[in-house]
Formats: C-alpha cells, structure tokens, sequence
C-alpha cells in the first residue's frame, strides 16, 4: 500500500506574523514580558479575526496578571502538567530514540534556515517552532501540520486546565486547515493512549526530566 503523502502547506501573507506573535506569547515570562506584550497586541491588530481576538484575549488577561503571579502560573502549566507539553515531539515519539532523532533533524532544519538556538533551547519547543515559521513560512507550516495531532492534544489541554494560554493555542489552531480523517484519528489514538513510552535514545539531545528549566525557556 502506498502512503498517502500530506498536501503542501498554503501559506498567507499574514501567517508569519502570527506565528511570530504567537512565539511572542509562549515565552517563559521574565523581565522582558512587558515589551513581548505591546508588540503583540500592536501585531495581533492587523491579523484575521479568528487568530487576532484569541490573542487579544490572552494580551487582555496577561497585563490584568502580577508578573510573578504568570510565571508562577507558567511554569504549573508547561513544567508541571506533561499532558500541557509544550515540546511537540514528545506527542509523536515519546521518550525514545526516535525522539532524539526528530530533534537532531529539527536542529539541523533551523540551521540550514539560519536560526541558531542557544544551548537551553530544544527545538521542537512550541515557541521556537513558531519562530523558525515565522522565519520559513513554507517550512514552518509543514512542520505544524505534521505535528497536528500533538497541538490539537495541547489546545484541548490546555482549555481543560482553563490556563490563559489556551488562547494562544486557540490562535494557532487557526492558522491550520481544520482537523479532518487521518488527523482526528490521531488526536483519538493520542487521547486514549498517550506517547511512545521507551525512555532510552533522547542524551544529548534533552535533560531529565524532558524539560529544561523554565527559567531557560525560549524567549
């Protein structure tokens, strides 16, 4: 049988703005959370209705929120949840080897792209994924794409947890073609099963546990 190969990815003009806002969004919340904030909000104005007003949502909350009270709010969701993830290869390959190798080629990818992470960064972080899309929109849609079924998971996550950030992942889901065959059937396998468990592979390539300090999330 011969496998069925995913469209290309239709990108817009609009896109990498979004995704870079999104990036924006998903950042660990440190000192310079206040800059992130205003350049969102002014990118998120220009955007369709759908990804703009989730984010505007989130921007709304998060200036509402004492600095401390989001960090604190952010490091309970993304390093004390593994079903909020953040880290998209985990959905598909789990803690195993294929795993370790997802991330090297991710690496690699970026490079060739010329976005150069810093040494506490993993790559297929959400934030950094939306970055490098926002830097190779045609590539960067086709990476989101493939880990569909992963993001839609963290959404649904996310808004079950009732966390402010489900509107980012709101945002996000709406720059992609909606879920349909294949991709729900996915998200149900992903639901009802969860990741790969092996836990062998992954050294160098992520710490132990999988997540890296969140203080030394992307920015």
């Amino acid at each position: 049988m011969k496998r069925r190969l995913r469209p290309a990815a239709r990108t817009e003009p609009w896109h990498p703005y979004a995704w870079q806002t999104q990036s924006l969004l998903l950042a660990y919340p440190d000192e310079q959370q206040e800059r992130r904030l205003s350049l969102a909000r002014r990118a998120a104005a220009a955007l369709p209705g759908r990804v703009r007003d989730p984010l505007l949502a989130f921007t709304g909350h998060a200036e509402r929120t004492p600095a401390a009270e989001l960090a604190t709010a952010y490091v309970a969701t993304f390093d004390h949840r593994k079903r909020c993830c953040p880290y998209l290869t985990y959905y598909a390959h789990g803690d195993t080897r294929k795993r370790g190798i997802a991330l090297l080629r991710l690496k690699q990818a970026y490079a060739a792209a010329g976005l150069s992470l810093s040494e506490d960064e993993l790559p297929d972080h959400l934030a950094v994924v939306l970055e490098f899309a926002g830097t190779d929109p045609a590539a960067g849609h086709r990476l989101l794409a493939e880990h569909r079924a992963g993001l839609e998971l963290l959404r649904l996550a996310l808004r079950a947890e009732e966390s402010p950030w489900a509107w980012v992942l709101e945002s996000v889901s709406a720059t992609l073609p909606p879920l349909k065959g294949d991709d729900q059937d996915a998200v149900a396998r992903l639901a009802a099963e969860g990741p790969p468990e092996e836990e062998v592979g992954l050294a160098p390539y992520t710490p132990s546990p999988f997540m890296p300090d969140p203080a030394g999330g992307p920015r």
